[in-house]
C-alpha cells in the first residue's frame, strides 16, 4: 500500500466492483470520464480481469480514506500507458463518492501518486487529458503544479455539444523546481 497523510492508495478487490460500478452509472460522477455508456457489474468484472493481466505498475489503485468505521474506498486512480524507454505515463483519477468531493482526497491521491511515478517508477513525465467543463479537475491539476501544454479542440462530445480536451503533464523537473518533493 502507498499512504498519504489522509488516504491510502491499494490494489483493488474484486469486492470493489459493486461501488465502482454504482459510481459509474452516476451522471455527475462520470461527467469528467470517458464513460459515456451504462455499466454492468460484467463489464466491469470484464474490465477487472483485464486489468490483472497488465503489469503491476499500470494496475489501478482503490483510494480509501479512514472514517470511524474504518477505511472506507472513495475512488481510484493510476498511471497508464507506461513507456519505459521515454519514462513517461499518463494519469487518471475518479473520486466516486460524491459525499467526499470537494475534501482534497482527490488532489492528495494525486500527489501521492505522484510521488510513487517520480520516486519509486523513476518516470520523468506524467501527463493527462481533462475536459474544458472539469473545472473542479483543472484546479486540482494546476494546484499539483502541473502545467497546460496544449489542447484538442472539440475533442470530447458530451451532453449534446462539443467541448476541448486540454493536455497537461508535470516533468519531473517541474516538481523538482516548484518544491513539490513532498
Amino acid at each position: 500500500m502507498i499512504f498519504g497523510e489522509r488516504i491510502r492508495l491499494r490494489a483493488l478487490r474484486r469486492v470493489d466492483l459493486p461501488l465502482f460500478v454504482d459510481w459509474l452509472n452516476d451522471p455527475e460522477v462520470i461527467q469528467g470520464l470517458m464513460v459515456y455508456l451504462p455499466f454492468s457489474i460484467h463489464d466491469e468484472e470484464d474490465w477487472f480481469d483485464q486489468t490483472r493481466k497488465k503489469s503491476p505498475e499500470e494496475r489501478p489503485l482503490t483510494i480509501d480514506i479512514l472514517t470511524e468505521a474504518g477505511w472506507e474506498p472513495i475512488g481510484n486512480c493510476g498511471l497508464f500507458d507506461i513507456d519505459w524507454r521515454i519514462r513517461s505515463a499518463e494519469f487518471g483519477i475518479m473520486i466516486g463518492a460524491k459525499q467526499h468531493w470537494d475534501k482534497g482526497y482527490g488532489t492528495e491521491a494525486l500527489r501521492v501518486l505522484l510521488q510513487h511515478g517520480f520516486d519509486t517508477l523513476n518516470l520523468n513525465r506524467i501527463s493527462l487529458q481533462v475536459y474544458e467543463t472539469n473545472l473542479r479537475a483543472i484546479r486540482s491539476y494546476e494546484k499539483a503544479g502541473f502545467v497546460h501544454e496544449g489542447k484538442l479542440r472539440q475533442g470530447h462530445y458530451q451532453d449534446g455539444k462539443y467541448v476541448d480536451v486540454f493536455l497537461m503533464s508535470m516533468l519531473r523537473s517541474d516538481r523538482q523546481n516548484s518544491g513539490k518533493n513532498e
